[in-house]
Parts: structure tokens; sequence; C-alpha cells
């Protein structure tokens, strides 16, 4: 398995999106990665939008992302709640400066705004923030995946497939 050794973090809060959340994340482990959910509270479980749960395997405070190959950041509302704590932009943060994996879809763009590391990027996202990804810096396309070194962003649930792919491709080659 071409990913085994390598762990990632993948961000939840109430309300995140079902699917961005859980395709990722089960296909990396498909093949071997570790993803670990990491919340404000450690065991804490949190409906999805659509109401599938997520527990958390860790808190936001417990992780150092030195010890993590990546990071995913699912969209739905949980990203309004992510970027509210300064764990979560530092986490974001670090993995920018370390030139490691970060993926983001829909409205996850919210957190690396807020992280403040768009200026200057390549970026897509739903539509629905294409202006704040631009009034962050950043460039924004209207495309399925867009790949800007360390960083992957997709729209929306229908591009999931070529998303995780292109994540699970980066995560490979770092």
């Amino acid at each position: 398995m071409r990913l085994q050794g390598k762990k990632v973090i993948q961000l939840v809060s109430k309300d995140f999106e079902d699917l961005e959340l859980w395709y990722p994340l089960l296909r990396l482990q498909e093949e071997g990665a570790t993803v670990h959910l990491v919340g404000e509270k450690a065991g804490e479980v949190y409906p999805g939008k659509y109401g599938v749960p997520a527990a958390s395997d860790y808190a936001f405070d417990e992780i150092d992302p030195a010890n993590y190959d990546g990071i995913l950041v699912p969209g739905g509302w949980s990203p309004d709640k992510l970027r509210r704590y300064d764990s979560v932009l530092n986490m974001v943060r670090h993995m920018n400066e370390h030139h490691k994996p970060i993926g983001e879809i829909c409205h996850a763009g919210w957190v690396l705004i807020s992280a403040g590391i768009l200026e200057g990027r390549q970026v897509t996202s739903t539509p629905g923030i294409k202006d704040d990804m631009i009034n962050a810096g950043a460039t924004w396309y209207d495309e399925a995946v867009v790949k800007d070194g360390h960083i992957i962003s997709a729209r929306r649930p229908p591009d999931l497939p070529p998303y995780a792919k292109a994540f699970a491709d980066l995560l490979a080659e770092s």
C-alpha cells in the first residue's frame, strides 16, 4: 500500500459535509494511511449536515502537526466553526510552512483564508465563497480540482473522486 506509514489529520466539527469528510478519509485508509479525526474535544460525536456522525479521535490541542504528513479540511458549515480556533489555524499554518499536503473542499477555503495562507495561490471552492477566496489574494478557478504546490482544492461533492486521488497522489510523493 503506497500510503502505509503516512498520517493525516481530518478536521471535524458540527455540520461538516458528510461526503466531504468520509470519502477522502476512506480513500486514504484504503491505501494504508492512518487518518485521525480531530475536533474540539476528544471522543466527541459530531453530526454531519445530513446526519452521519463522526467521533473525534483527538482534540485540537492534543495534536502536534509535526507528527503528521498532511491535513484535510471538509466543507459544509463546519469550516465557519473550525476557523475560530487558533489551534486549527496553527495546524494549517504549520502544514503550509512545511509544504505538507493541505486538502480543502467546498467551504473549507474559509479555514485557509483565516490562516492567512492564500495570498498568490491558485484555488477553487464552492462558488459561494469565490469572492472570499479572491479577496484573500488567491486566483480562483471554476474547475473540479486545482493543485497549487502542496494545496489541493475542490468545489463540491461531485468533485470528490479527482480531489481524493489528487490528495492521495501528493501524499504519496511527499
